[in-house]
Parts: structure tokens; sequence; C-alpha cells
């Protein structure tokens, strides 16, 4: 039985949760307000199979577009409409943050510490405010090389390969960094899209920024959107880091928060 958000029932079209060999026709704005009130992987898996009219509304732009704005997937630029809105309505619901612990809120868990050099890294408050008020803590370097990394498996996190290799979503990552304004600091960061045996297919490796002493110690983001990398990406292998310049013992290197790997739509990064 299918309802309305009221409670009244609409039309019995399922049993025993396997789609009725009794089905009757019904006019098309009806049958896609019924879609509109059941689970979006419901009306793909199980009514779009039922018959050829439930398969042509399941897959139809205007049921797509309208789920997109009942649930509030608005596109930033009206000028741009996207070419399948299925597909980005899947994208806008299922887009999150893919990194462990970005904000230091549970110390290094979720991180690999690659090197941990001179005083090793620390877990600070902010120094200065950041953007995000949900930032109340960020990693510091000390005056040897720190790096810490994260494997995101993008299987294990709901993206499956054939969805991967078809549509070739976007890529958003996105990093947070600030120095001291008493030190000299340098940021380092490397992100690659690795294959099934974790071999490196596309590579994102900025030059080393640095940053002089007496600076305004503002935070700075950096981002970086991977498009048309092909076939075969399986995981995101996210590194950053980075040292003071002075060698003063203690930890007055870069600081790094907020760090972010998304899978969105073309439309939306």
């Amino acid at each position: 039985r299918v309802t309305r958000r009221g409670g009244s029932p609409l039309f019995l079209f399922l049993k025993g949760g396997k789609p009725n060999q009794n089905v009757f026709p019904l006019p098309l704005d009806i049958l896609e307000e019924i879609f509109l009130n059941l689970p979006p992987h419901h009306v793909v898996c199980v009514c779009r199979l039922v018959c050829r009219q439930w398969k042509d509304v399941a897959d139809s732009e205007s049921f797509w577009r309208e789920r997109c704005r009942r649930e509030g997937y608005r596109l930033r630029d009206f000028s741009k409409v996207p070419s399948d809105w299925r597909l980005f309505y899947f994208l806008c619901k299922k887009r999150r943050n893919l990194m462990k612990n970005p904000r230091a809120d549970d110390e290094f868990q979720g991180w690999r510490i690659l090197d941990n050099g001179g005083d090793q890294w620390k877990v600070e408050e902010p120094m200065v405010e950041h953007s995000n008020p949900a930032v109340k803590k960020n990693y510091v370097t000390s005056f040897g090389w720190c790096r810490k990394e994260q494997m995101i498996d993008l299987m294990e996190e709901g993206y499956n390969p054939l969805f991967m290799d078809e549509f070739q979503p976007h890529i958003r990552i996105s990093d947070w960094y600030a120095p001291r304004w008493d030190c000299g600091s340098i940021y380092v960061i490397s992100v690659q899209l690795l294959g099934h045996e974790q071999d490196v297919l596309q590579e994102f490796s900025p030059e080393p920024l640095s940053f002089p002493q007496w600076n305004d110690q503002q935070w700075h983001q950096m981002v970086h959107v991977f498009k048309d990398y092909g076939p075969g990406v399986r995981y995101v292998r996210f590194t950053h880091g980075g040292k003071d310049t002075q060698f003063w013992a203690g930890w007055y290197g870069i600081r790094v928060t907020e760090s972010c790997v998304e899978i969105c739509s073309a439309l939306d990064s």
C-alpha cells in the first residue's frame, strides 16, 4: 500500500514486497505523485521494472526534477541544466565529506601518520577563528616534516565501480591551512586517485606553499576538482602536512583542518 504523507491510501501495487501482476493504468500525474512519496531506490529498483508506463515515469526528467525541488537540491547556476536529473539527484543525496575526523575532534583517529618530525604532530585550538563555526580544533606541525594521510575506499562508501566508471562524477577535494603570525612555515598537499591495485591514475600535487615570518596567520583554502579521470578509480588517497621554517622547538608550523573529499555533480562542484 502506498499512502500520502497525510495517511490516506493512494494505490495498492505491491504484494509481499514484490510487484503485483494485477496492475491497473493510472494517469501519469497521479502515478508520479505516488512515486514521489516512495524511497528513491525503491522507484529505481522495483517500480520501474513493473511495466512500460511505470518505467517511463521512473525515468522521466520531470519526475527527478520535481524530486530535487521537493528535497531542496537546487542548482547553483540556473543557466546550467543537468543532462541527467536522476544522476544529479542521487549525487546530491549521497554527497558528504568522505574524510574521517577532518577537524581533529577525535585526535588522530582515522589518520595514518607518515612523518612525525620535530616535536611531532599536535592538536590545538585555532589561533584565528575559522569561517566555519563548527571548527574548534586543528592539527599543528613542528620544526621537522609532519605528514599524515587517509585512504578512502569508494566502494565501501557506497560508490559502485560500474557507477564510477560510467558516470565519472566530479571528485572535489579541499583543505584549510594557516600559518602562525610569528613563524614562517610550509604547507604541502597531495591527493591521488587510485585503481583497484592502488596504482595512481591521476594526481593533484601542487608546489609547496611557503609563508614568511610575521604574516597575518589567516586561514586559506586549497580546492581541486578531478574531472574526466577515466574508468578504474576505486580509492582516493589524501595526504597533507608541513613544518615551520625557523626550526623552533614546539609547534610553530603550518596548521590544517576541515579536510574534505566529496563525490558531486558537475554542476555542484
